[in-house]
């Protein structure tokens, strides 16, 4: 254990990687375990259709900040100046206008957001949410330069403590009041606590309003492409949302979405990982310069699969047991949806580092036009099988969507010389088996 220890603490890129996925992956399950915990007993002294209108909610402010997103911390972890004062100041700069402006055209798009689901809610709820954007806008930017170096142990202990706020003002609202209002205070503390720590805690540059004309065009010429890239990204992550809320009450939304919740576990703890270390990774050991570089991201790359994998199997097959163990008879639904949404992020996971690798290389806009692809074909694919077999059929038509986009992803990892096609082949041969069991055990379930 003495020398697994003393082996992680030195500074090569692959000790800070395992040093750095460590920490992130033990935050992550922490932070995770509190957001079940509170998911448990919010649940119980809320009515599902709060988290209908949650999701709703959620919704809207996904795509005002993915639709106007221009990859600062990408831009942050890949440039060369990522280091600079300057730079950081002039990033922090960008992203204080752009919470500004995600408040405001929040605000505007609350009267339309509840005429258009019917629900007059969203009138109140909506700005009050988009109040905890206009209070991230200052969080420190040397968070961001602390992910370029992987030091991730302060970042990690922060986000546990943001989250343990959150979890506390809404269980506390949730007991005086019942209301959905718990949820949206919680994001508001959130928000409160996270400024508050990254001020306190985080060593750097001193942090003020700066705008270095050099700067601003990198980040502009590199962001440009993460807009549209942000933008199809929450068509994938939030399109099923968008069309469901029309269709399902806000009951039936409420249980599809504590589904989604739970079976989305594996790949954004993956995503998590990924979005942290990746870059970096590329960026220092570009797997085509040598074996031994092409070897370390494999090794990293098979690690990550295999443990994301094997809890993508335990919600495909258990999906109905978990969710008659952890909730009520309110939320029995929920079970096929986990296990139908676990199936469908099999072949998301294969190859989710490349487009990170083509980042790393400075090529944002392959990666943009991968997402827009993406979008098209499994929203597609989602309301092709929702007007076949409803809202099963959709979650398979995006599952085979994904199989189908992986060649395209291929293709990209192919040009920037990333491909590794044993960790595909093996995880690809894994991956179908755990959906054939999925599926298997929902058929005989009935």
């Amino acid at each position: 254990m003495r020398r697994v220890m003393t082996y992680m603490s030195g500074s090569s890129i692959t000790q800070r990687v395992l040093r750095g996925s460590a920490i992130s992956g033990m935050g992550y399950f922490l932070t995770q375990g509190i957001r079940l915990a509170s998911n448990l007993i919010l649940t119980r002294l809320l009515f599902p259709d709060a988290f209908g209108l949650m999701a709703l909610v959620t919704m809207f402010v996904l795509g005002v900040v993915m639709m106007s997103d221009v990859g600062l911390t990408p831009s942050i972890m890949q440039s060369k100046r990522g280091d600079d004062p300057k730079f950081l100041n002039t990033a922090w700069s960008v992203k204080m206008m752009l919470h500004g402006m995600y408040f405001v055209v929040i605000c505007l798009l609350a009267w339309p957001a509840a005429q258009f689901y019917e629900a007059p809610e969203l009138v109140q709820l909506m700005p009050a949410v988009g109040l905890s954007l206009l209070i991230g806008g200052l969080v420190s930017p040397n968070i961001e330069h602390a992910q370029r170096h992987i030091r991730l142990g302060t970042v990690t202990l922060i986000e546990l403590a943001t989250q343990a706020a959150s979890v506390v003002a809404m269980v506390i609202f949730a007991l005086i009041t019942g209301s959905i209002w718990a949820l949206v205070i919680g994001q508001i503390v959130a928000a409160v606590v996270k400024v508050l720590l990254t001020r306190h805690y985080f060593k750097g540059p001193a942090t003020r309003f700066e705008m270095d004309r050099s700067a601003l065009h990198e980040l502009i010429h590199f962001g440009k492409w993460i807009t549209l890239s942000s933008f199809c990204g929450f068509l994938l992550s939030q399109g099923d949302k968008a069309v469901l809320g029309k269709y399902l009450s806000l009951e039936q939304l409420g249980v599809y979405n504590i589904g989604y919740f739970l079976a989305s576990f594996p790949m954004a703890l993956a995503e998590n990982i990924v979005g942290r270390m990746i870059i970096p990774v590329y960026r220092d050991t570009p797997p085509y310069e040598s074996p031994q570089n092409f070897s370390t991201v494999r090794r990293m790359r098979m690690g990550l699969s295999a443990l994301v994998m094997s809890m993508i199997a335990v919600m495909a097959v258990g999906g109905p047991w978990i969710i008659d163990l952890l909730y009520d008879i309110r939320y029995q639904e929920a079970g096929r949806i986990v296990s139908l949404i676990a199936c469908a992020q099999v072949p998301v996971l294969l190859g989710m580092t490349y487009p990170q690798a083509a980042l790393a290389a400075g090529d944002s806009r392959s990666p943009s036009m991968l997402n827009m692809l993406r979008a098209g074909v499994q929203i597609t694919a989602f309301l092709i099988g929702a007007e076949l077999g409803g809202l099963t059929g959709a979650i398979i038509g995006q599952m085979v969507a994904g199989w189908i986009l992986h060649l395209f992803i291929i293709r990209l990892a192919i040009r920037h010389r990333v491909w590794d096609p044993l960790h595909d082949m093996l995880f690809a041969g894994l991956g179908a088996l755990i959906t054939f069991a999925g599926l298997s055990h929902l058929l005989m379930a009935g």
